[in-house]
């Protein structure tokens, strides 16, 4: 069954000029037949720059909606519309128009994270890759409001010293990771490494031996000498370190690492989005008109 649904969304990608993104949290079997596999900001450069005339993203609807902003004229398709994510539900467009009015001139930086709302309100979008030097690329005499993620932010304080004002969101799936689990995971592998995600809380962040978005991480691991690794991230993350690593020893920094949202996406509901080209992305005109001016800001700054 799976095989010949793979050999459906091959032959049926071919017919209509589409391309498959998926994020690095995918299942196994949609990182498989990607075209595409990334984080937030490899994900969006590939978006911007798809000759494509589909797009069909798997991941959740605040990246299916930068898609949709970066490309306007094109069809965005997200498999199964039930993908969210909470992080971003945990920051309006109007709480952050209040907040902007209480500081008139600050420089609103928005983690790629959040609705297309919220990117509309804001100068500038980052994800967890480029968070470091779309901070530092702005002037120490502006303030910084960040939202809607307060570890990551908290990690880019920690790293660059600079005072900002943190939403109150958080991923839940990282920000319930505690050291103390962590420290279970140690005991049991004494000679690895930990190598966690910025949106976990600072606890774990500040005693990490490595700090790194998803894509990061994989760097990381390639680069590195060692032979043991704690993960502190979602799980699917997984599969993509033991392709890419095959010589390696990894190990979840908790047991339960597993974001109900990125798992909604699976082959047969792939297969009918492309079949039948339903759960269509739309954002309205002028919001994505203001939105793309912050994602494409992102994008010019590397991580």
């Amino acid at each position: 069954m799976l095989a010949e649904l793979e050999q459906y969304v091959l032959r049926r990608k071919k017919e209509i000029n589409a391309v498959i993104l998926a994020h690095f949290y995918q299942l196994p079997e949609i990182q498989d037949i990607a075209d595409f596999v990334g984080d937030s900001l490899q994900l969006a450069i590939q978006a911007a720059s798809t000759q494509a005339q589909v797009i069909v993203f798997c991941g959740v609807n605040f990246m299916a909606e930068s898609a949709k902003i970066l490309n306007p004229d094109k069809t965005v398709l997200l498999p199964d519309i039930r993908a969210g994510c909470p992080m971003a539900d945990m920051v309006g467009a109007e709480a952050l128009r209040k907040k902007k009015a209480e500081y008139p001139g600050a420089v609103v930086v928005c983690y790629v994270n959040s609705s297309a709302e919220v990117k509309a309100e804001s100068d500038i979008c980052c994800t967890s890759s480029n968070a470091l030097n779309v901070v530092r690329s702005i002037p120490e005499d502006r303030t910084v409001i960040f939202v809607p993620d307060k570890n990551l932010g908290a990690y880019i304080q920690s790293q660059t010293g600079r005072e900002m004002m943190l939403w109150e969101g958080y991923c839940p799936i990282h920000h319930a990771l505690s050291w103390a689990e962590v420290e279970k995971q140690k005991e049991l592998h004494p000679q690895a490494q930990v190598v966690v995600h910025p949106e976990c809380p600072p606890e774990v962040t500040r005693r990490a031996d490595a700090v790194r978005s998803t894509a990061g991480i994989l760097e990381y691991l390639r680069s590195s000498n060692g032979a043991e690794f704690i993960i502190g991230t979602e799980e699917g993350f997984l599969y993509t370190l033991q392709k890419n690593c095959p010589g390696k020893k990894l190990y979840l920094a908790r047991e339960s690492f597993h974001c109900p949202d990125m798992k909604y996406i699976t082959l047969e509901k792939l297969a009918g989005s492309l079949e039948r080209m339903e759960q269509q992305v739309e954002v309205p005109p002028e919001i994505s008109r203001r939105a793309r001016r912050s994602l494409e800001r992102m994008i010019e700054i590397k991580g």
